[in-house]
């Protein structure tokens, strides 16, 4: 039972009780169905952020809802000293969806980048002695200590120097400037398909493939962060597929488990180096989570989720071009349902607040863009709802916003 009764409540108790490291929108939501949200008062929102694309299959999908429940009725948590059957599934499905052959599983984002990260100096220790990593400039890979070292933002690192050596960051899209920051010391060089945290860019079409062939030639490891992009949120179950390439090493998170907290590593037999004992994870991978992430795979197979994201991630791009060529905002790029554009000028935080005071949920990076993540079975009416939302706030003329047939 909910015990606040509006959201000044909710924010009273957050400024009580929790730590600062938070600035939350003054909204408590209390349910969800589908792409909308209620919060504790009762107003209905749009979900156009989707938790951070975590909520990949929208709010309470009665499917999922299911087979949560009905796990949790059976065993939530046993631990990795014994053998979990749904755990050994789901590491049987992504290693047949990806390409890859071996599976790790943990609770988060930030936690498969650390292991990809161990996984990599653990293979580099057995590889000449090579532990140097290559990252790229308005990288996000996590907040935990190794995961920030691999994130470019100084915002993000202020405050929590000297953090892991080894590293070097380089031009995000530029494989030249990869080539060039290898050394002999090198074991791996890592990047995002897509830079969601960083503005939602996307690099020049030949760029993986063109990191994949320096890794290839140096003998190094090909580590690709996919928690954001992965799982559908492009419209291919990985973005690595619209290169045509495939890493070496893979991390997963966000909308694996539909909601569910849940990460995964994933690797190939040459970087498979890990032995019993080099690395672990408490609650990584229990009954509970490995129920949501096989669910939400299983739904988005069954209701052929990959192909609406490229019909709505089309048809969501379309109207934004449009506003685009109008003049009401900048630089509008993407895939799927992964969106970005630009504010004509700074202030995106404040447009965020005003949007979720009009009942729109959107996500703002730094000072001018906003990013939009909406659940990966959104209708083209839920996306016009979302837009009608959004269009008035941007002063996009009332016949620029086109209906669907």
């Amino acid at each position: 039972m909910n015990p606040y009764r509006t959201n000044e409540e909710a924010l009273a108790a957050f400024r009580a009780h929790e730590m600062p490291n938070y600035d939350p929108a003054p909204v408590a939501f209390e349910r969800g169905r589908g792409v909308h949200l209620w919060d504790v008062e009762g107003r209905r929102y749009v979900d156009f952020a989707a938790g951070v694309a975590v909520a990949s299959l929208g709010h309470a999908h009665p499917k999922w809802v299911q087979a949560v429940a009905e796990q949790a009725a059976r065993l939530v948590h046993t631990s990795n000293l014994y053998l979990i059957p749904n755990q050994l599934e789901l590491a049987k499905r992504l290693d047949h969806l990806s390409g890859l052959s071996r599976a790790f599983f943990c609770n988060s984002g930030t936690e498969a980048v650390e292991a990809a990260l161990k996984l990599a100096r653990y293979w580099g220790a057995k590889h000449g002695g090579r532990s140097h990593i290559v990252s790229t400039e308005h990288a996000f890979h996590g907040r935990t200590m190794g995961a920030l070292a691999l994130t470019w933002n100084p915002n993000y690192r202020k405050g929590f120097e000297p953090l892991l050596p080894g590293v070097t960051h380089v031009p995000y899209g530029d494989a030249e400037a990869i080539r060039k920051a290898v050394t002999k010391e090198t074991v791996a060089v890592i990047v995002e398909p897509i830079q969601g945290e960083g503005g939602v860019h996307l690099p020049p079409p030949d760029y993986l493939r063109h990191v994949r062939e320096i890794c290839d030639r140096s003998d190094l490891l090909f580590i690709l962060d996919e928690v954001q992009t992965g799982i559908g949120r492009t419209g291919a179950w990985f973005a690595y597929e619209h290169a045509r390439v495939r890493p070496d090493i893979l991390a997963l998170a966000k909308g694996l488990g539909g909601g569910f907290p849940i990460g995964a590593l994933l690797c190939n037999d040459r970087a498979n180096a890990f032995q019993p004992g080099s690395h672990g994870s408490t609650f990584g991978g229990n009954p509970l989570a490995c129920a949501a992430a096989l669910a939400t795979l299983r739904i988005l197979e069954e209701e052929n989720v990959l192909a609406n994201v490229k019909k709505q991630g089309a048809h969501l791009q379309t109207h934004l071009a449009h506003w685009e060529e109008e003049g009401v905002v900048q630089g509008v790029r993407g895939l799927g349902l992964l969106q970005g554009f630009d504010l004509p000028k700074a202030g995106a935080k404040a447009f965020a607040r005003e949007l979720l005071a009009r009942g729109l949920l959107v996500t703002h990076i730094g000072e001018t863009t906003i990013r939009l993540a909406p659940p990966l079975t959104i209708t083209a009416a839920e996306i016009e709802e979302g837009l009608d939302i959004l269009g008035p706030l941007l002063g996009a003329k009332p016949t620029q916003v086109r209906r669907a047939k």
